[in-house]
């Protein structure tokens, strides 16, 4: 009996079947057993494979259904490849797993290792099957790839292989990660990523190395990498876990961390997979086409991405098709449900007719959510949860001169400039700094710190916090992603890695930075001012990620916000500018030791969700955001935000026990393992507890900041718009929102309200809803879009007629077109066609 009934599947691209499948059937049961993989032995007697069970769970079938165009030698080499990255997965479980053998486990590890031979670098001879068939397979792969598909590869094949040991040791101490850390977890163990290198190979096209490091092409991997593992889970949860006892598997994970049945589990995990498919398709529609233009691109490679993007796309809808048909899974009825490439037309254009309804309902339900979120929707003051916070409060004695001193800071930047929109000013005034006392924030995350570096300290979180409030008003009202861009890059020049000369600041958040830049970056080495330059632009281009989600009205994918939230919070330059205290200590390459990023992520996400919820009415109501962890929970899940707000409280409490496990054992584990020296130990010690430091300062800050409260929110609501600035949203359709109220609140309370808003122009740049009107303008004749006609500046009237949810708050424009929409309307109407009918929006 099936442990759960699998769930339905969204399914956006059909299932194709490469010619060669015979010819590759019988090539790799005869590499197999060639390589001694049908001989292998178990500890408890008998063999781990025979041809039998070779045979029934084809391993050639999957490879012809994920890589449907190769020929026939290039499909029988990626047959090889996942016959033996099987094998290695079975044999390991059978040989170490059921043992909890972590020595033996890691020496067959390190001797795999060598088999992945740099050139003139010769390997040992392969003592066991999974050494000779990986030894075969580098022969017969790397010389057709570049030095850069090389690197890669052997990156991802070193954690498919090492972080084995991660599962082993939660086996061994029978622990069940928590969500956050099984799914970037799950990345490294999982082969995924390894398969998107395959991919490279089967399409014989690799993706530049200019491009491989940027966001959109790390978001392609890691959608598709999230979206196989979890179907995978879906499938083998009855094998693993309870058969063989794993417990590295996402619906278990959320079994245990949601309280909830095995079914309930199920259909979450598969939301998630849609959710995930749903990003990837956004990527690949929208942000890879901007990435070509923005880079100029030359056609050749701009082919090769596409035929990249393509092969990943075959993958998805292939490795489904496998997993309904392989002996291998829990998969009773999955083909037939799903209607496979096997039970429907086939031939030139009838590739379509393999979509069914219940393949398609998923993306349409998850799609019609994200978008129809109201912005400034009243929520009224969140009551805060219990959060755990096992470590001791410090704060510097040095705090009150830094206050002092940063407020002058900030008026000699200009940031108290009261006259808006001059040189990015009128943000902020010298009340509102106070309030916000950054200094304090900074003396409890640098409690030992001397005054400069505090003061150092509190200006880099004033620049930060200032440009962060900045973006959303000047950019974000007005929908100007083309000024928000060349604010970015003009950035970059106020942060010289040889420490040189500058231009003129022209306005205070290049004159900040260039002041922090001349203090801070003199003292570092080239590498470290790289490093740090590079968490500045990281995180900067993190806001325009969030001014791209706002003008789409598109509440973020759960995996993608957590994600980028370290990013938007700042969390990389805050690390860089801790790590740089041991920068002459501790090599760099530790800190991508997997126990090292599983430390810092853990405590980024604790302060990341800690601002979340202390500033969920600030955000939702008073700023129309979409980028918070408690509506992203609420809108993913479905729940309402009190339910969210619970979810949130106890990842933040999976996640400050997970750091505390990782350095109370992991983390000498891993000084041990690596043989660091007691200095490089000591450092290591050091720079936990500076994140000890950072997390439970910035809880404490929260607590006792006004910037959070419900009085200094309507008051600086009403001092914005005496000063001509309006986050609330304009044009058709959003006089609903203009809310001034919230439940509860007494006469005295709305009348402190202020002003009422003043609305902004509404330009040209069409919104999502606005180009889906459109689409149905087009269709039906039956959609009238004032948007789509209004001059700039213009400011249509309010209609009293029914408006779709998704137009509420998106009427503001600019002055040209958005980039990344720049010949991409058609893409988008394909990408939204299931969308659902306004009922279905408001419902959903």
């Amino acid at each position: 009996m099936q442990a759960f009934t699998l769930p339905d599947f969204y399914l956006a691209y059909p299932a194709r079947l490469n010619p060669h499948l015979e010819r590759s059937r019988a090539h790799s049961e005869a590499w197999a057993a060639r390589m001694g993989m049908l001989d292998a032995t178990k500890p408890s007697g008998g063999v781990v494979w025979d041809a039998e069970a070779l045979a029934a769970m084809d391993y050639a079938l999957m490879c012809a259904y994920t890589h449907p165009d190769c020929d026939g030698p290039t499909l029988d080499l990626i047959t090889d490849w996942y016959v033996w990255v099987f094998f290695f997965d079975d044999n390991f479980l059978e040989l170490f797993k059921h043992s909890r053998d972590l020595a033996g486990a890691k020496a067959h590890l390190d001797r795999l290792e060598l088999f992945m031979t740099a050139d003139g670098e010769t390997p040992p001879e392969p003592e066991n099957a999974a050494e000779a068939g990986l030894k075969d397979l580098w022969e017969r792969t790397v010389p057709a790839m570049s030095d850069g598909w090389r690197r890669r590869f052997i990156a991802s094949t070193h954690n498919l292989m090492v972080e084995s040991m991660w599962e082993l040791d939660n086996i061994n101490r029978g622990r069940i990660a928590n969500p956050i850390e099984y799914i970037q977890m799950r990345r490294r163990v999982g082969g995924a990523p390894w398969s998107a290198g395959l991919v490279e190979y089967a399409v014989h096209a690799e993706v530049p190395d200019s491009l491989a490091a940027t966001r959109p092409m790390e978001v392609l991997v890691d959608t598709f990498s999230d979206a196989v593992h979890l179907r995978n889970d879906l499938f083998s949860y009855q094998r693993e876990v309870r058969e063989e006892g794993e417990n590295s598997n996402a619906v278990l994970v959320f079994e245990r961390f949601f309280d909830c049945s095995t079914q309930e589990a199920a259909e979450m995990v598969n939301d998630l997979l849609t959710s995930r498919m749903e990003q990837f398709e956004t990527t690949a529609l929208l942000e890879v086409p901007a990435l070509l233009a923005e880079h100029a691109v030359p056609p050749h490679e701009q082919a090769a991405v596409a035929a990249y993007v393509k092969g990943l796309q075959d993958w998805q809808s292939g490795g489904h098709e496998w997993h309904a048909r392989s002996s291998r899974y829990m998969n009773e009825g999955a083909a037939s449900r799903q209607g496979g490439v096997l039970g429907g037309p086939t031939g030139l254009g009838t590739s379509g007719a393999a979509l069914t309804p219940s393949s398609l309902a998923p993306g349409a339900r998850r799609r019609a959510r994200q978008h129809s979120h109201v912005p400034f929707t009243p929520v009224g003051h969140l009551r805060l949860p219990d959060v755990p916070m096992p470590y001791a409060l410090r704060t510097s004695p040095h705090i009150d001169a830094a206050r002092d001193h940063t407020v002058e800071w900030a008026r000699r930047m200009g940031f108290l400039d009261a006259t808006p929109g001059v040189e990015l000013g009128g943000v902020w005034d010298e009340r509102r700094c106070r309030v916000y006392d950054l200094a304090h924030c900074a003396a409890m995350i640098h409690p030992d710190a001397t005054p400069e570096q505090l003061d150092l300290s509190a200006d880099w979180l004033s620049w930060g916090t200032y440009a962060d409030d900045v973006y959303p008003v000047v950019f974000g009202v007005s929908r100007d992603l083309a000024g928000a861009k060349l604010c970015n890059d003009r950035l970059a020049a106020f942060m010289p890695l040889d420490a040189g000369e500058t231009p003129e600041p022209a306005n205070t958040l290049e004159r900040g930075l260039d002041d922090l830049w001349r203090r801070t970056a003199g003292p570092m080495t080239p590498d470290a001012r790289r490093h740090l330059r590079d968490a500045v632009e990281e995180m900067t281009a993190s806001w325009l990620w969030e001014l791209i989600n706002q003008a789409e009205n598109r509440v973020p994918d759960p995996v993608d916000y957590v994600e980028m939230r370290r990013k938007t919070f700042g969390s990389e330059l805050t690390k860089s500018l801790a790590r740089f205290a041991h920068a002459d200590v501790v090599p760099a390459e530790i800190y991508r030791n997997r126990v090292m990023h599983e430390l810092e992520t853990a405590a980024e996400d604790y302060a990341c969700f800690t601002n979340d919820l202390f500033s969920y009415q600030k955000e939702i109501e008073f700023e129309g955001e979409l980028h918070n962890i408690v509506l992203v929970v609420e809108n993913f899940l479905g729940v309402d935000r009190h339910q969210a707000r619970d979810i949130v409280a106890d990842l933040m409490a999976a996640r400050i026990e997970q750091f505390a496990h990782l350095v109370e054992t992991d983390l000498p584990a891993m000084c041990d393992d690596l043989g660091l020296e007691e200095p490089v130990h000591r450092a290591l010690v050091d720079y936990a507890e500076s994140l000890q430091n950072w997390m439970s300062g910035i809880l404490e800050w929260h607590r006792k900041c006004g910037r959070y409260t419900e009085a200094e929110l309507r008051r600086h609501r009403s001092s914005s718009v005496s000063h001509g600035f309006s986050l609330l949203p304009t044009g058709l359709g959003t006089s609903a929102a203009h809310v001034t109220g919230i439940p509860g609140e007494t006469a005295e309370q709305a009348a402190g309200a202020g002003a009422p808003p003043v609305t902004a122009p509404v330009g040209v740049v069409p919104s999502i809803s606005t180009l889906l009107a459109l689409r149905d303008t087009a269709e039906t004749g039956a959609a009238t879009v004032p948007h789509a006609t209004a001059e700039a500046g213009s400011v249509p009237a309010t209609g009293s007629g029914s408006v779709p949810v998704a137009e509420l708050g998106d009427g503001a424009g600019t002055s040209g077109p958005l980039p990344q929409w720049t010949g991409m309307s058609a893409d988008l109407s394909a990408l939204l066609r299931e969308r659902p009918t306004e009922t279905e929006a408001v419902t959903g």
